[in-house]
């Protein structure tokens, strides 16, 4: 595979920090089974007069998403500047660790060569890639990491299979089934997101009627998004993704408090209506959230194999999210659940179809976390676990947190999803007070 190119750094000056953008080429493929680089890139912040502090890694939610650019430090960000310095992490494929999309996987191939390809950029690969810079800055020193959601995902993969670079880890939203089937979240997920929509209505009980209206509307009658397409009522119904977030509600209900115009004697969705919901349904600017989503519930033949589109073929067994519901049927939006069908009516997606049915038929996708690696940790684990997740189920998270060896939980019922976001100071010391008991 030939030797790793140096790191190379570039530094600014930000509000009373110096600010240090590394960039790193790592091989495409550990294994040299497939021939390639990737470049990785992260932000590192250190206040001043801390350079001495230990580093903490920043490993987002997602997948794919790149890590957070702040325009201001504060929160999270800014407890943790305290007593660390901050890494924030674009894990591979996206921000500016050699960033996929529709463009750049043109250039891999036809989609077999781009399904193999995309299977580089789960879990593991991400704990490959940071290992790597974890050397090329400190040698072997052990870091600190904090993970959010999907970031969770990643540190429990990094704690089964290089703990011995990690001095602490934090989690928040985020800890995975060690051995559940994409199946078996599936099955939560809908539970939890149909509790969701109950609570949802009830707090806003016109809005079910005027939801049931603009989905009618949409099945017989063209409605353009901005970026061309025509919005179908299934995709419409994608918009609870909001519901699992502690504002959630109020901005799903903004959204609809106005929906509808007449142009011209006829019945029309209004334009600031379709600006939003184009805003809020496309992949545009993530559109690796969408292929590799349910392979990060993958575990190999221990939890079935493939995931065969599991979210499209679970929500059969949840009759209240049926898309053929009668007129006094209960209306229900989806939430973190992706549908083959997204791949036909996105253009952000559309080129992708192929190599994402590949995907989620391929039997052979490694397992990511080791329970006996995990049985015998003895890495310091702090995580925040939130009772009314809809996106991380609570009986998994509580599962796994019983069988890291020494970690310890917040359990509360205070936060949904986003609790990090909006309540970061807080959580990050309570973590830290547990995990330095």
């Amino acid at each position: 595979m030939g030797a790793t190119p140096a790191l190379v750094t570039a530094s600014h000056r930000v509000d009373g920090h110096d600010v240090h953008e590394h960039v790193l080429t790592v091989p495409l493929d550990r294994t040299g089974a497939e021939p390639g680089a990737v470049e990785v890139f992260a932000r590192e912040y250190v206040r001043t007069g801390r350079a001495d502090r230990p580093r903490l890694v920043f490993f987002q939610g997602g997948p794919g998403n790149p890590a957070p650019r702040p325009d201001v430090v504060g929160g999270w960000l800014d407890r943790a500047l305290e007593e660390f310095r901050v890494v924030l992490l674009d894990q591979r494929g996206t921000g500016r660790s050699t960033p996929l999309d529709a463009q750049s996987l043109g250039e891999v191939g036809d989609a077999a060569a781009q399904a193999r390809h995309l299977a580089h950029f789960r879990a593991d690969g991400i704990v490959a890639d940071a290992e790597a810079l974890r050397r090329a800055l400190q040698g072997e020193e052990p870091w600190w990491v904090l993970g959010q959601s999907y970031g969770g995902f990643a540190i429990t993969c990094y704690l089964s299979q290089a703990p011995h670079g990690l001095a602490g880890a934090l989690v928040t939203a985020g800890l995975p089934g060690l051995r559940t089937s994409a199946d078996e979240v599936y099955r939560a997920t809908y539970a939890s997101t149909a509790r969701r929509n109950r609570e949802f209505f009830a707090r806003y009980p016109r809005d079910e009627a005027v939801a049931r209206a603009v989905a009618a509307h949409l099945d017989g009658q063209e409605e353009l998004l901005p970026t061309g397409e025509r919005l179908s009522s299934r995709r419409f119904r994608t918009l609870g993704t909001a519901l699992g977030q502690t504002s959630g509600f109020d901005a799903l209900h903004f959204a609809l408090e106005d929906p509808f115009t007449t142009v011209r004697g006829e019945r029309r969705l209004r334009r600031r209506f379709l600006t939003e919901a184009g805003r809020r349904l496309s992949f545009e600017a993530h559109p690796l959230y969408a292929v590799l989503h349910e392979s990060i519930y993958a575990q190999g033949p221990a939890t079935g194999g493939a995931t065969r589109w599991s979210a499209h073929r679970v929500r059969a067994e949840f009759p209240e999210f049926s898309l053929d519901a009668g007129p006094g049927a209960p209306f229900r939006f989806t939430a973190e659940h992706v549908y083959p069908w997204q791949f036909e009516e996105d253009p952000a997606l559309v080129p992708l179809r192929g190599a994402a049915e590949l995907l989620a038929a391929r039997e052979d996708l490694p397992a990511l976390y080791d329970p006996e690696v995990l049985a015998a940790n003895t890495v310091p684990v702090a995580a925040a676990v939130y009772v009314e997740d809809v996106f991380v189920p609570y009986a998994f998270s509580r599962d796994t947190a019983r069988a890291v060896r020494g970690a310890r939980t917040f359990v509360t019922n205070e936060y949904h999803h986003d609790g990090l976001r909006l309540d970061g100071r807080r959580l990050l010391d309570v973590l830290l007070e547990l995990v330095r008991r």
